[in-house]
């Protein structure tokens, strides 16, 4: 039995869905309300679990709360491959969708093993979906590399509180899907050298900087990292040793808890920018903090792809929702930072308590809390 936490927030609600016709099992977790439905993504892999959907779900109100987004936070998560034929994927999909019709409390989104076509079939199927494909007036936020753009500005501020150009920055990106294949384009155009990429099946790395135009291009052909062309001072390796790659900037954008306390000191780096959901454990956060190491927590950082979703959810043009999210991470990591200084805190602390005061200001003008 999976331990559930609940406190002042929530969840809210945890709804377990099971049906083996058709393979699907999945949790969704609606963690708290009070700013408005929850929006959150959908993650399809075969490892997920309720715990999992539990800490994303309350990731989310955070996010959406120090965003200022008129949303609470929720998750779900399906059990899977997300590397099946596509019509079996297409019938999971659909067939989640159709379980959970009734929680108008929830807004599907893309997320890990799903995309904008997967949030297209649960359009079809119940009306509410965002990420949308742009055929159905979305704004393909994954497409565009909403959540890079975000950590780009983030990564902008982060740069000048420590008074570090960004241009000849060394930057090593653990994750090279929707969110690290475009952070690795946008900092490489303002100059920043990629020195590593890491993906499932391993790590490449070089000192003196990998060609990010043939990374993206091995990723588009459906290539690994450990498939970059050999040259001098490229090197390859397991996909945790990326961990070991000296770099002033890594960002991690992949799975949960990559980084915790049994390996956080190979960590080899002046700032960590989350661009994965929990990707670093409470314990290992604080033992970066001591040793001087800034580090932007995920809420803050990699906000870019819900802020995007809720703008194209109200009707915005793309070209809208990405002036806001510049808007919104540069002015919410610059607020984060002034706290951090002002409370002697963890940046994590600052950017919660900044987050939190704005969701019992919610709560506190609801008749029902969480309703």
């Amino acid at each position: 039995m999976t331990p559930i936490n609940y406190d002042e927030f929530g969840p809210f609600k945890i709804i377990e869905v099971y049906e083996p016709s058709v393979n699907l099992r999945g949790t969704l977790v609606v963690d708290n309300v009070a700013r408005g439905p929850s929006i959150g993504g959908v993650r399809l892999a075969p490892d997920v679990s309720t715990q999992e959907c539990l800490r994303l779900a309350r990731a989310m109100t955070l996010k959406n709360a120090a965003a200022d987004l008129p949303h609470g936070g929720g998750k779900s998560v399906l059990y899977g491959d997300p590397a099946m034929p596509l019509e079996q994927k297409q019938e999971l999909i659909r067939a989640f969708a159709c379980s959970l019709a009734e929680v108008e409390q929830y807004i599907f989104g893309p997320d890990m093993g799903t995309n904008e076509e997967c949030m297209g079939w649960v359009r079809d199927e119940i009306g509410r979906a965002v990420g949308l494909p742009r055929e159905l007036g979305g704004i393909p936020l994954d497409e565009i590399g909403a959540t890079g753009w975000g950590l780009l500005h983030a990564i902008k501020v982060a740069c000048e509180y420590q008074e570090r150009e960004l241009a000849g920055a060394r930057v090593a990106v653990q994750g090279f899907g929707a969110v690290g294949k475009h952070v690795a384009r946008f900092l490489a155009d303002e100059g920043a050298v990629i020195v590593a990429a890491a993906d499932i099946r391993g790590t490449v790395a070089c000192p003196d900087g990998l060609d990010v135009g043939k990374l993206l291009a091995l990723k588009e052909a459906g290539g690994n990292m450990i498939d970059y062309p050999p040259s001098p001072g490229v090197t390859t390796g397991d996909a945790e040793s990326i961990i070991d790659v000296a770099c002033d900037i890594w960002i991690p954008a992949a799975r949960q808890d990559v980084i915790r306390e049994d390996n956080v000191d190979r960590l080899r780096t002046g700032m960590v920018v989350s661009g994965a959901n929990i990707p670093i454990t409470p314990g290992a956060e604080k033992r970066l903090h001591e040793r001087g190491v800034l580090c932007i927590p995920d809420f803050i950082a990699n906000a870019g792809g819900v802020i995007c979703a809720a703008m194209e959810y109200q009707g915005a043009t793309e070209a809208a929702a990405m002036a806001t999210i510049e808007e919104k991470l540069t002015y919410n990591v610059r607020r984060m930072l002034d706290i951090m200084q002002t409370e002697n805190c963890l940046p994590r602390q600052a950017a919660q308590d900044m987050a939190t005061r704005r969701v019992r200001r919610a709560m506190a003008l609801r008749r029902w809390s969480l309703f």
